[in-house]
Parts: structure tokens; sequence; C-alpha cells
């Protein structure tokens, strides 16, 4: 059972700072936490934090001055007046508990993020089921070479120089993801709002389509007072915003949207397209990426940053430098001759995309091999069916353990069964047990020329640790 949002708003939050004389994070590890953390150093207040395992970004929050503990169940330490917590925690948590017996405030982390991006003009926020750390990883490309923006990533970006985050020094311009579940972005105010797509998921939380439309609806209304960029291709998007005014839309199959991405091409690795907006000369776009959702992704990007001022030849010259993100298609390297890519993919629609994408790069001859950890039993069991079709371009799928997060098995849902399904549906798939029995016998699996792919978000990114990955083949 995870924790709801609070509701404090911006005004109520500042006042609550005012009072304290540090703010603690709980899970103050994780990447929009120590992001968060961060921010709040800068603003000139005592930080402290606890997590269950020490990280470079711990170290990280180290050197900036922060307080840390790790692996301590104890309670808040004195001198902190305010407690910023992530919904995924349980309710027994320790710390969270002994806060709320001490009286401290304690504020979920949407509405500390919506409190400290209220404070800028230009509010850049993305949302969408799919594609938010891509397509924000690509918006803060151009706006860091463009510009002083604050950029609040999921995921670690080389343009902030391998950070999830960058805090300018300037309050003009601000880039933040918009997370959906818990309808955590209701806390938040832009006034660019991004909608790459709408579709079910989180399913231990939206209980039908119907649901999650009026939610992305009520995100939509934050930006009453700027402007909405909406997918013009997504089904879903258009029964929610086809009559909405102020908006902009964007396009690769539709010539009258506002910003369109015509011509393009996809090759080994690497994409280009044209951006045609309306009245304006169209802007050549090349980057290094895989797939049509890249293309969708970058094509946001573009647009936003247009919607903030950006001149088409910043964004055409930073989507060039442009790099990847972590986690995302992301090449990490050789293993047993073989090119490794890690992938944060969790959703049947995003392991489809991705997998699409690789299949370009696999070697002549070789095949593509997936390793997939399912995160948590509710998606897997709710999506059970798209699940045993998703893997349909993968020639071979190792399924590792479902890793839980926050549940307990109530369907009884798991990898055996996936992959059983899989076999059904013509696939090649077996259940491999935990991640430390996957890289054990994984190397019995690869051939010559094959391409393999890392893929989940759960704890699968351990597997690194326990494989002899090289830089070259």
């Amino acid at each position: 059972m995870a924790l709801p949002n609070t509701d404090y708003g911006a005004e109520k939050i500042e006042t609550l700072l005012q009072n304290t004389g540090g703010v603690w994070f709980l899970g103050i590890g994780g990447i929009s936490m120590s992001a968060l953390a961060q921010a709040t150093l800068r603003a000139g207040f005592s930080v402290g934090g606890d997590d269950r395992v020490d990280s470079r970004r711990l170290n990280r929050l180290r050197e900036l001055g922060a307080t840390i503990r790790v692996g301590s169940a104890e309670a808040i330490p004195k001198g902190y007046g305010l407690v910023v917590y992530t919904v995924a925690i349980s309710p027994e948590n320790p710390q969270y508990t002994a806060a709320l017996a001490g009286k401290i405030p304690c504020v979920s982390r949407a509405d500390y993020l919506g409190f400290l991006v209220s404070r800028f003009r230009t509010r850049i926020g993305v949302a969408g089921m799919h594609g938010k750390s891509t397509c924000t990883a690509m918006c803060a490309q151009i706006l860091a070479q463009s510009g002083d923006a604050t950029v609040f990533a999921g995921a670690d970006l080389p343009a902030l120089e391998g950070d999830c985050c960058r805090i300018g020094t300037e309050k003009e311009t601000v880039l933040f993801e918009a997370c959906e579940y818990m309808d955590s972005f209701l806390h938040l105010s832009p006034n660019i709002a991004v909608v790459l797509n709408i579709g079910m998921d989180h399913v231990d939380y939206f209980h039908s389509m119907e649901q999650v439309r009026a939610s992305f609806c009520r995100y939509a209304d934050r930006a009453s007072d700027g402007i909405l960029l909406w997918n013009l291709d997504d089904a879903e998007s258009r029964r929610a915003f086809e009559t909405r005014k102020n908006a902009k839309t964007f396009s690769i199959q539709n010539p009258q949207a506002d910003f369109y991405a015509a011509q393009i091409q996809i090759r080994h690795g690497e994409i280009e397209f044209a951006l045609v907006e309306r009245d304006r000369e169209p802007v050549l776009i090349r980057l290094q990426a895989v797939g049509l959702h890249s293309v969708y992704n970058a094509l946001a990007a573009a647009a936003a940053a247009r919607t903030a001022g950006v001149s088409g030849g910043e964004i055409a010259s930073a989507l060039q430098a442009y790099r990847g993100a972590a986690r995302r298609s992301e090449f990490r390297g050789y293993y047993q001759g073989c090119p490794v890519y890690d992938d944060y993919a969790h959703h049947p629609d995003e392991i489809k995309a991705t997998l699409e994408g690789l299949r370009n790069l696999v070697p002549k001859g070789g095949r593509l091999v997936c390793v997939y950890q399912p995160h948590t039993y509710s998606r897997t069991a709710g999506f059970f069916h798209a699940f045993s079709k998703a893997f349909d371009r993968a020639d071979l799928l190792l399924l590792s353990d479902i890793y839980a997060a926050r549940e307990e098995n109530q369907s009884g849902v798991s990898s055996r069964q996936l992959a059983n399904a899989v076999r059904k549906n013509g696939g090649h798939a077996l259940s491999t047990g935990t991640v430390a029995q996957t890289a054990e016998i994984l190397s019995s699996f690869l051939k010559k020329d094959d391409l393999l792919v890392i893929m989940g978000a759960g704890d699968i990114e351990s597997v690194f640790d326990l494989l002899p990955i090289k830089k070259e083949p």
C-alpha cells in the first residue's frame, strides 16, 4: 500500500520552510529525491536524509553539504523541521511514523516539487505514460546549450554532466517530468504542459481508461494560463484534448499539426527529420537514437523548446549533440563480444518500441536476446496478455523473477507463467530465477553476433555488477 500525496501547495510549503531549520528526505538517494535535495541545498537550507544503500548520488550530496545516513532505522535527527517522502514508501516506514509522532510536517515529493517549480517564469512539464525521461533528456540538452535553465530529470544525463538535475542561477526556466502515478502531476503548475501519450498503466491506482483520461485532463487544466502541447497521433490524447483551445499539437503523420516531423529517416543508430513549423522555414534535425518513438520524443522536445522561445538553429545543434539518457537504450559495452544495451522499459508498449528500435542494430546473422525483469505483480497480472505478445521482436527472452517493489503477490502471477504464455504465442522464453541466477547462466545462451538488452525498472540493473562487461568486443 502506498502513501497518498499531500496537498499543502506552494504558499503553505514556503511558510513551513521559513519555520524550519532543515529538510530531511526519506530515500534521498533516489533520482527524483536527490534532485530535490540539491535544489534545497542551493536555496540555503540544511539538508539531510537516509537511504538503504550507499551510492554515487549520496556521495554527491555529501560533497554539497548534506547529512546522509545509510541503512538506519532511527528517528529523524533534531534540527530538521520538514520531512519530504515519496508515495512509494510504506505507511509503516519507521522514519515516516516517527516524524508523524513528533509532529514534524511531512510533504510528498510531488507537492514539494510543485513548490520548487512554482517560482519560475517558464515551467515546462513533460507528461505521458511512456517516454517522459527521454523527452526530458532531449529538452534538457536543448535548454542546457541555450540558457541557464533548471532541470529535474528522471534519469542521469550526459547533458547534465551525468547528473539527474541542474540547478540554474536564475528563476527564468525550469524543465521537469510530470509523473501521473497517484495523480502526482496535479501538484505541478506548468505553463508549457507536454503530453506525449495517454494509456493504461499503474493498475494498482488507475482502474479504467476513463480515470486515466480524466487525470490527464486535470493535468492539462493546470496549464490554463499557458499552452498544452499534445500528440495529435495518439488516439487517447485526441479523445482528451481535441476541443482544447489553449493548445498546440505535434505529429509525424498529420502535416496540419503545429509541429510536424517530415522526411523521417531512421538509419543504423541515427535519426533525421525536418522540423516543420507553421510560417517558419523547416529545420533539419539529426540525432543519435533508435526507433520511431525517439522521433516523437525529439519532436515533442523541439516543440516545447520552440514554444519557450529557443531558435530552430539552437535546437538542431543541441539535438545533434544529444547522447542519450541513462537506461534508455543505453549502450553499456560488450559481453562475450556481444553489444549490450540497458533499458528501463517495463510496460508492454515501451517494450515493443524499444525492441523495435534495437532490432535495427542487431549484427547480420545475429539474434536479439532480451533479459527482462517484470516490474510489480499488479502490472504483470493486469497486462499479462499484452506482455505475452510484447517480446515478438526478440529472438530469445530470459525472464528473471518479478520485482515486487511495494506489493504482495495477491494474483499468484509469476515469471514462469509469463514465459509459458510467450512460448504459446510462438516466442522463445525461459524463466531464469533471481537476477544473480540469471547472470550466472546468461553466458550459455549468447552466440556470436547476438545483441543483448537488459530491461526492466526494478533492480535488474544490478546484473551489470555481476557480468564482466568490456569496452571493446
